[in-house]
């Protein structure tokens, strides 16, 4: 079950990444009218979220500070600055080399023994990797259901 669990997850993540190689820099960087972010930071989100759930908030590692951009993308934070297309890239390979990581990761054991905890925007206690997971797929397919709503605003305000 688990495997099928990774594999819908890179399989939507590939349809983000489709739908970020489908628009310019410009569009990914503007925030539509009735948005607080814009559609690189929901990709962005997601990756960085990922990581979070699966490894500091189980208690596998004490602190976010290896997790590169928490700071920008973590939940409550907004677009700052433009990003780059370098940045793009390199989101668009850490959105699927992270969940590489965390499957090598679970193969090996690392979650066998995990905090529970709670997120905010579910409230459903998760006692397992695999229930974080489950929990990823689905906050990953919400971003990914913003995403789309900005794209229409954008490409219809044109």
């Amino acid at each position: 079950m688990t495997q099928h669990i990774f594999e819908f997850i890179i399989s939507s993540r590939k349809g983000f990444i489709r739908l970020i190689d489908d628009l310019s820099l410009e569009e990914l960087n503007q925030i539509p009218d009735g948005f607080n972010n814009n559609i690189f930071w929901n990709f962005a989100h997601i990756v960085v979220s990922t990581q979070t759930l699966s490894y500091v908030r189980t208690g596998i590692l004490a602190d976010s500070s290896t997790i590169k951009y928490t700071d920008d993308y973590k939940k409550d934070t907004k677009p700052t600055r433009n990003v780059t297309q370098e940045e793009v890239d390199e989101f668009k390979s850490l959105a699927l080399t992270t969940i590489d990581q965390i499957q090598s990761d679970y193969a090996k054991g690392i979650f066998n023994s995990t905090t529970p905890y709670s997120t905010a925007t579910y409230g459903f206690e998760m006692k397992t990797i695999e229930e974080v997971l489950v929990a990823t797929l689905s906050h990953d397919n919400l971003h990914w259901g913003y995403a789309l709503a900005q794209r229409k605003v954008i490409r219809n305000s044109k």
